[in-house]
């Protein structure tokens, strides 16, 4: 499906895709020590881990250990758009063998420059599995990459697990605070003067009671 297409079609495509959140995935597991580990890899032992999908409401699921070193050793990642059926074709395939993967969604000029730095010139959906990266809803060859990674050919996610939210191939950052307009700056120096003015005022009155208090005579 070619991105220009669905850029025209899709209106309210910058709304729609803003509700995904910066979700990532949490492993932990425990070493021989006994020592328990928290991190965004699976264990490097291929130990039994639990994952964690950072969104909110989500709970620690233990992964099986073929699920945890296939993720480990190639990590699938998913570029889709809106209005997309290879992608919404693709996005199922993936559910329905049972298959882990972190979903990036292309909506704007900055999420098509990180989709082509990614390997795709502009077509939808890209499947990357580990360094091997293939463009348009191709099962056979979808498989074929997914069965080359060692990933279980039948589902064996538990039921409880959960994929992170979609998030935005180029995440937008955070926005700058507007700087002060001219009356804002102005209220602020006002402040300023007038807490300088009380405390002037305050020095002032303590100078005079202690002059006040000074029995008569005494010279300092």
């Amino acid at each position: 499906m070619e991105l220009a297409t669905i850029l025209r079609a899709a209106p309210m495509l910058l709304l729609l895709c803003a509700a995904g959140a910066n979700a990532q995935q949490m492993y932990k597991w425990v070493d021989s020590k006994g020592v328990t580990h928290y991190s965004d890899t699976p264990a490097p032992d291929g130990k039994k881990a639990e994952v964690k999908a950072l969104t909110p409401g989500a709970e620690l699921v233990p992964l099986p250990y073929a699920l945890v070193s296939a993720s480990r050793a190639a990590p699938v990642t998913l570029y889709t758009a809106v209005d997309c059926k290879g992608c919404d074709d693709g996005r199922k395939m993936l559910q329905t063998r049972g298959i882990p993967y972190a979903e990036k969604t292309v909506s704007t000029y900055e999420d098509q420059v990180k989709l082509k730095e990614a390997g795709s010139e502009g077509r939808l959906p890209m499947l990357v599995v580990g360094r091997t990266k293939l463009v348009g809803f191709e099962p056979s060859a979808w498989n074929g990459a997914l069965d080359a990674a060692a990933y279980p050919a039948k589902n064996i996610l538990p039921a409880r697990y959960r994929n992170a939210a979609p998030v935005a191939a180029a995440p937008m950052a955070p926005a700058a605070a507007p700087a002060p307009n001219a009356a804002e700056r102005e209220a602020r120096d006002l402040v300023r003067v007038a807490e300088a003015d009380a405390a002037a005022a305050r020095w002032k009155a303590e100078r005079d009671k202690k002059k006040n208090d000074t029995p008569p005579g005494f010279q300092f």
